[in-house]
């Protein structure tokens, strides 16, 4: 019924501020046309974090523009500091939905005090409340969820595990991480579904797509009215050349998540089995 994804860029045809790149060997800006924004609702895209490090790539004109083309749209999205939260109706369900990270100008993931004032008043007023977090460190030397504080090239991207926990307790129904570039583990706590890094989805030109960094699941989550988990489904997909997400027959990132899973939470009450469904065995 909803479908989210995380917007890593700006949507932006001209002008905007860009950040500035000491090495533009590996510092990227990314600016897309306002134009392929058609091509997220085309797909079906219901909601979009704006939270993470490159949202703020052509300054204030290009967070505001690509706010705007949203919402031109009907593109929920949220996890900017003008715009932490969305809220939204569907088939009777009510959405709320907020997102974190650890950049400038967005809501922050190491503000934990704060997330969970957020997720706690979305949970008063919405049926269902997701939640969306940019953390982690990056790279196939990264795909453990470590349960400590991660620090990449300086910059503290937030204990994603302790970060995650306590978003469920304030009133998350469902959490999707990105950031890491590889696919992590997902858990089942509390009766709510986590995935901690959704991987590489759709990515474009000379960025390393070889081995696990090429391959990222697409996870539908099937919940109760009020969010509590019931089953879930990895859909593989994979990348290759200059990237574009094409579905995996082979389903290799399904048996990266099972492997993850079990070393990550060897305890944990879930099972997923080689066709990629996640079920859920309560204590």
């Amino acid at each position: 019924d909803v479908t989210f994804g995380n917007l890593e860029g700006v949507l932006l045809n001209e002008g905007g501020i860009p950040k500035y790149c000491s090495n533009p060997a590996v510092c990227y800006a990314f600016r897309s046309p306002e134009v392929y924004a058609y091509h997220f609702a085309d797909a079906g895209f219901d909601v979009m974090s704006t939270a993470n490090n490159h949202a703020g790539d052509f300054g204030d004109p290009g967070r505001a523009n690509t706010m705007r083309v949203l919402d031109v749209l009907g593109i929920a999205h949220a996890g900017q500091l003008t715009k932490p939260t969305a809220s939204w109706e569907k088939d009777g369900v009510r959405y709320g939905f907020a997102a974190f990270s650890p950049n400038t100008g967005t809501v922050s993931i190491n503000d934990v005090e704060n997330a969970k004032a957020i997720v706690r008043e979305l949970n008063k007023h919405h049926d269902v409340v997701i939640v969306s977090f940019h953390g982690g460190a990056e790279g196939s030397k990264h795909e453990h969820v470590t349960r400590k504080t991660e620090v990449f090239y300086g910059e503290n991207r937030g204990n994603v595990y302790q970060f995650a926990h306590a978003m469920v307790e304030a009133g998350a129904d469902i959490v999707f991480g990105h950031g890491p570039h590889v696919t992590r583990a997902v858990e089942v706590y509390q009766d709510r579904f986590i995935a901690y890094s959704l991987g590489n989805f759709n990515t474009y030109g000379r960025f390393n797509l070889r081995g696990v960094n090429g391959i990222a699941p697409i996870i539908k989550v099937f919940t109760e009215s009020d969010g509590r988990f019931l089953y879930g489904q990895i859909i593989a997909t994979y990348q290759s050349g200059e990237g574009g997400a094409r579905i995996d027959a082979g389903g290799q990132v399904i048996k990266k998540i099972q492997d993850l899973t079990r070393e990550d939470f060897p305890n944990a009450n879930i099972r997923i089995d080689d066709r990629g469904y996640i079920r859920y065995l309560p204590q």
